[in-house]
């Protein structure tokens, strides 16, 4: 099983945003995922708030890393579908997700992302998504 430091090397090697916005991971386990994207003035849209973009991003960026954390080095798979409910202005602080594997299928994975401004168990958005894996990734 990769750790957090493999997991969060592989993907700001393979999306290189993830670098631009500080995408970190925090923890990982099996179908699990916890990483963070740190406040920053620049990702604030009109309003005061984090751009909804910034909060997707973090959202994909955690789905990916739970998949890896459950399947090890599976640089292919690819967001198929991705929906974010918006349920509360974030914070002015650090975006935290939690990302859970739902179901692992042979070529889909889906997936269950909540949203959290740090030092808060308020939830600002609510996301599922599903990942197309390869086929020889292996899953059941």
């Amino acid at each position: 099983m990769l750790d957090a430091q493999e997991i969060e090397a592989l993907i700001r090697e393979g999306v290189p945003m993830a670098e631009d916005i500080g995408f970190t991971v925090e923890a990982v386990d099996s179908g699990y995922a916890r990483t963070r994207v740190p406040f920053n003035a620049r990702m604030v849209r009109p309003g005061g708030t984090l751009s909804g973009p910034v909060q997707m991003s973090l959202a994909d960026a955690s789905m990916y890393a739970a998949i890896l954390a459950t399947l090890g080095k599976v640089e292919m798979a690819v967001t198929s579908n991705l929906n974010i409910n918006f349920l509360q202005r974030p914070a002015q602080e650090d975006l935290v997700a939690e990302a859970f594997v739902l179901r692992m299928g042979r070529r889909l994975a889906f997936c269950e992302v909540r949203l959290i401004s740090a030092g808060s168990e308020t939830l600002v958005a609510h996301v599922t998504g599903s990942y197309a894996l390869p086929a020889s990734s292996g899953s059941n």
